[in-house]
């Protein structure tokens, strides 16, 4: 069995006004940092999208306005499980997912990855906006691994 790590990042409100790839249509610093975290730390990485549930980085979409913020109880939760059923395609017992997301988009996903048998890290977790591209900015020149300090299993 091979264990992977992958990473899930959340989108972001700041876009592109045309058609691109998922990993370029989001312009905001902070996505551009955590994509290169992402990219860096993970053998494989997602955008979590409000309106496309799981992306690939290579996906081509048009820009959209939508945030799981504003979505009923009844619509997360189909979101959680559209997101859950592409994950399942690419997530295995024992693999490690890095979450860098707030908590409505990890929320309920998260309990559930555990329940799946995935390691789970949310290395932002608990830090303001500005802390987390602090974080995620000192990672980029260092180029630091991750710690296991926020691992859920």
């Amino acid at each position: 069995m091979n264990l992977k790590r992958v990473c899930l990042v959340s989108c972001v409100k700041t876009k592109r006004t045309s058609v691109a790839q998922a990993k370029a249509l989001y312009t905001s610093t902070w996505f551009k940092k955590a994509r290169e975290y992402a990219e860096r730390e993970a053998d494989a990485w997602y955008i979590l999208s409000a309106k496309h549930g799981l992306l690939r980085p290579e996906d081509a979409i048009a820009p959209y306005e939508q945030t799981l913020k504003r979505m009923s109880a009844v619509e997360k939760r189909r979101w959680v499980d559209d997101v859950l059923t592409s994950l399942r395609a690419v997530l295995e017992r024992g693999d490690h997912a890095i979450l860098l997301a707030g908590t409505a988009y990890r929320g309920e996903l998260e309990l559930k990855l555990v329940d799946l048998g995935v390691t789970i890290e949310v290395p932002l977790k608990g830090l303001t906006s500005g802390r987390q591209l602090q974080w995620l900015k000192q990672r980029a020149e260092k180029g630091v691994r991750i710690s296991n300090a926020s691992i859920r299993s």
